[in-house]
């Protein structure tokens, strides 16, 4: 599969800090942590690698309805869906007709995406870093607890308690930037959004276990 699974895995690898604790960017999220039940949002992920200028983008949907459950649609320019029903993480590409389905088991819940779709708890997961303003967000810089080979650190950029941008850095300097738009935080999501079944004639991959 291209790029955007590995980035999405990476998404999905992550206690405060003593002095994490009162920061403005480590409140804000911890409140909309526990406050946001459904959220949908368009998004814009860029890509940086480090010996290109250009970035490599995609555009499509974000829909996470706690607990446990999220839907990231890529729809330009190619797609590609990821669905987390809770217990299993679907991951799906129509030109190449495969799914990979992999366990919801401990290593994935300690990752951003599980994070924020409430399979994981920020404390249990990561490292408050640090808290700041900057650009009209309030940031917040974390660390994995967990060694990840994915990444190494991430940023998550909130306005008026709703989060707005992720930034995430590997080992290799390339930089994944994810902005959110026109998000909604009291959406009213339909659980079948969130159950994924196979097409027929798919190539299924790890079903009932790892990849």
């Amino acid at each position: 599969m291209r790029k955007v699974v590995p980035i999405l895995l990476a998404l999905l690898s992550f206690a405060p800090s003593s002095s994490g604790e009162g920061d403005e960017g480590a409140q804000a999220l911890r409140h909309f942590l526990e406050d946001v039940v459904s959220l949908r949002s368009g998004f814009v992920q860029r890509i940086y690698a480090s010996d290109s200028e250009e970035p490599q983008v995609s555009e499509g949907v974000l829909m996470i309805k706690r607990p446990g459950r999220f839907r990231w649609e890529y729809t330009s320019p190619t797609e590609q869906l990821v669905v987390c029903d809770g217990e299993k993480l679907w991951m799906y590409d129509p030109d190449l007709e495969q799914v990979t389905v992999r366990e919801i088991d401990q290593s994935l819940r300690g990752t951003p995406a599980m994070l924020l779709s409430g399979q994981a708890t920020l404390d249990e997961t990561f490292r408050v870093l640090d808290s700041y303003r900057e650009e009209g967000l309030v940031w917040v810089a974390l660390e994995p607890l967990a060694d990840s080979p994915e990444f190494e650190n991430l940023r998550i950029g909130m306005a008026d308690g709703v989060l707005k941008r992720m930034e995430l850095t590997d080992s290799l300097g390339q930089m994944t930037r994810i902005d959110l738009s026109n998000v909604n935080t009291e959406a009213d999501l339909e659980d079948g959004l969130f159950v994924f079944v196979p097409p027929d004639g798919a190539d299924v991959i790890g079903q009932g276990g790892g990849f």
